[in-house]
Parts: C-alpha cells; sequence; structure tokens
C-alpha cells in the first residue's frame, strides 16, 4: 500500500507536466489543420462557430452528469464572467488569430503567439495571482525564463541560417512550399498586429478563467457554458461581418469539416476543461509557459509530415526556447498546490463531505443515547434515594 502511494503521487506531479504539453501537440496539430481549411476558402468566422459548436455538443452529457454535485448554482455575475470569457477567446482571439494566420503562415502565427507567457506573467504579477520575490533566485529564474522563451521565438521567426540536411527529408524537400514561405512585408505587418491582439485578448481569458474558477469550480460545466456562448456570440460576428454571405456556412466531408472537429474536440472542449484542471493547481502562467513548444512542435511536424526546410536558425531558438521554459518551471515548482489523487476529485470530495455528515449524525445519535441512558439512570438513583429516606427507622 505504501508503495502504491507513492506511485501514485510520483504520477500526480507530472500530471500537470504532461496535460500541458498534450494541450501544445493539440494546438500544433490545428494549427496545420487550420491553415490548410483557410487556404480552401474557409471563412474564420464560420469555423469558428462550427468548432465551438461541435465542442459544446461533445462536452454537454460529460458535464451533465460528472459536475452533478459540484456545480454550484448560476448567478449573475458568474454568467457575465462567462459571456466575456466567450468574447475574449472564442471570438475575438481566434478570429484575429486565423486572420492573421491567412496573412501570414502557421508557423509564422505559431511563433509570434510565444509572447503569450510574457504578457500572462506580467498580468498575474500585477493582478498578485503570480508570486514575485524579487529577492529571491527562483523569480529571478521566472523572469528570465520568461524573457528567454519570448527572445527564441524571436530567433525562429527572425533568423533562418543555413539549410540542415534531415535524413528524413533527403529528396523530399517541399521546394513549392519553400518559395511560398516568403509572404508580402504589408501582409507579415498586418498579420502580426492581430495576431499580437490576439495574444492579449487570450492572456485576459486565461486570467479570467483563473478567477471565474474560484466562485464555479466545475470545470466541465464551465468549458461548456464558454462553448455554448462563444457559438453564439461568434454567430452574430459572422453576420456582421461577413454581411448577410450565406455560403461560409456550406460544409462537406472534406479537410473543412475535420478541421471544424478536431478544434472544436481538442482545442476547445478538452483545452479549456485541461487548462482549468491545471490552473486550479499551478497557475495561469505555468499553462502559458508551455505555449512556445507549440512552434517547436509545428516545425517538427512540418518537417515530418510536409517536408518543408528546418534552418539552424529554427533550431537554435528551440534550443532557448527549452531552457527558457525550463527556468520557468525551475522557478515555480515551489508555487503550486498539491495535485488532485488519481480518483476524480470532483467524485471524492462530495463523498468525503458525505462520510463526514454521516459520521456527525452517528456521533449525535450516540450521544443523544447515552444522554437519555445517563437520565434514566439518574432518575432511577434519585428514586431509591427517595425511597431509602423515606424508610422509618
Amino acid at each position: 500500500m505504501g508503495n502504491q502511494g507513492h506511485e501514485h503521487g510520483s504520477l500526480g506531479k507530472f500530471k500537470p507536466f504532461l496535460a500541458a504539453i498534450f494541450l501544445q501537440v493539440g494546438l500544433a496539430g490545428m494549427d496545420i489543420l487550420s491553415k490548410a481549411a483557410l487556404n480552401q476558402g474557409m471563412s474564420n468566422y464560420a469555423l469558428v462557430v462550427y468548432r465551438h459548436a461541435i465542442a459544446t455538443v461533445i462536452m454537454a452529457p460529460f458535464a451533465a452528469i460528472l459536475d452533478k454535485k459540484v456545480r454550484p448554482k448560476m448567478t449573475l455575475p458568474i454568467f457575465t464572467k462567462i459571456m466575456v470569457l466567450s468574447l475574449l477567446e472564442p471570438v475575438i482571439d481566434q478570429n484575429l488569430y486565423y486572420v492573421g494566420m491567412k496573412y501570414t503562415t502557421a508557423t509564422f502565427a505559431a511563433a509570434m503567439y510565444n509572447i503569450l507567457p510574457a504578457i500572462t506573467f506580467v498580468m498575474a504579477w500585477i493582478l498578485r495571482l503570480e508570486k514575485v520575490n524579487l529577492r529571491s533566485i527562483r523569480s529571478h529564474g521566472k523572469i528570465v525564463g520568461t524573457l528567454a522563451t519570448v527572445a527564441g521565438a524571436m530567433v525562429m521567426t527572425l533568423t533562418k541560417g543555413p539549410v540542415l540536411e534531415l535524413f528524413w527529408t533527403k529528396g523530399r524537400i517541399n521546394h513549392q512550399a519553400a518559395a511560398k514561405n516568403g509572404t508580402d512585408f504589408h501582409h507579415t505587418i498586418k498579420g502580426g498586429v492581430m495576431i499580437t491582439v490576439g495574444c492579449f485578448s487570450y492572456a485576459c481569458f486565461v486570467i479570467l478563467q483563473a478567477v471565474t474558477l474560484e466562485t464555479y469550480p466545475a470545470e466541465l460545466s464551465l468549458t461548456v457554458w464558454i462553448c455554448l456562448m462563444g457559438t453564439l456570440e461568434g454567430t452574430v460576428a459572422a453576420l456582421i461581418m461577413e454581411k448577410g454571405n450565406t455560403a461560409i456556412w456550406a460544409i462537406k466531408w472534406d479537410t473543412k469539416l475535420l478541421t471544424a472537429a478536431y478544434s472544436g474536440i481538442v482545442c476547445s472542449g478538452l483545452a479549456y476543461y485541461i487548462q482549468g484542471v491545471i490552473m486550479k493547481y499551478r497557475g495561469p502562467v505555468f499553462v502559458t509557459a508551455f505555449s512556445p513548444l507549440c512552434m517547436v512542435i509545428v516545425a517538427v511536424m512540418a518537417s515530418f509530415i510536409l517536408a518543408e526546410q528546418m534552418f539552424l536558425g529554427r533550431v537554435i531558438g528551440a534550443i532557448i526556447i527549452i531552457v527558457g521554459l525550463h527556468l520557468v518551471l525551475w522557478g515555480k515548482s515551489k508555487d503550486y498546490k498539491s495535485p488532485p489523487p488519481l480518483i476524480n476529485q470532483q467524485i471524492v470530495e462530495p463523498a468525503k463531505i458525505e462520510m463526514a455528515n454521516n459520521q456527525k449524525d452517528s456521533f449525535d445519535h450516540q450521544a443523544i443515547t447515552i444522554d437519555a441512558a445517563g437520565r434514566e439512570t439518574s432518575i432511577r438513583d434519585e428514586n431509591l434515594q427517595e425511597e431509602s429516606d423515606s424508610i422509618p427507622v
């Protein structure tokens, strides 16, 4: 039993890391799929709506069952936060990200998004959601690591260097795709600005999600609410921006549908839920600290799947990102709560409360029984004493 507990504890320590890496792998797949769908003429507004509609349908049954005992009553302040959350990420961030990707490339968009950890870190520091002690070496590690991840992303974006001949790309280099990598300068600036604004919006979303979970600690239900309201708000945005263009809603069994389904299930439904659970124990900065990995994963996947060229500058930038991420995680290693046990905490906690109440009721019943027996004994003794006093001498 002791060894099992030790194994469970060791596994619990790695859960947040594995979950955060899973998120970045999922987002990397979304970048490649969504770029292909957008190149085929899919509207980014329609993609956002379909994405969150699918996420709502898939996640709602799980939320209804698993969150039944822990879901608090909906109040106006909580619903207002959900409305803002749905506007920040599903509508503003995703549409700006997709439009920015249209003007540039998937790799450029993923690279630009690596400023997210720095923005989130500063916002969390200002709002006192992140512990920073300028006299502590671990806090220095967090600051330097965050700056290093941003610097590594910029190196990957701005520096190419010589081409690296990898054994799995020999003879398979996609020269046509490589020729298209150079985008128009004005488009690059326009796309970069949109993606940067989207990063600010997503950072606000992550911070507000962490705050909302304090008063609405039902991650699955919150995910469903965000996806549902994101679908409705995204539909309004699409109708306004596309001005009655009904052709954007046409979808077939092709890359467009695959992109909407994958993005909805993995990058909205699962991602919102998983990052909510991680933030509960590690904070919002921990979640966004892994975002630079997405750039590395996109570059590797593009090299394998699309046979794109790998440049020395991108490899150096990836190494800097990994070092910076390690520094951030080292700095945060003492700042987190203990992770939940293997059993779902949402099920365990109500059971503990119910058990405690049953024990309390049992103790109260015993106390009443003992008290009643004591009273009967006391009354019997008093009667005997009265009879003894009344015996004539």
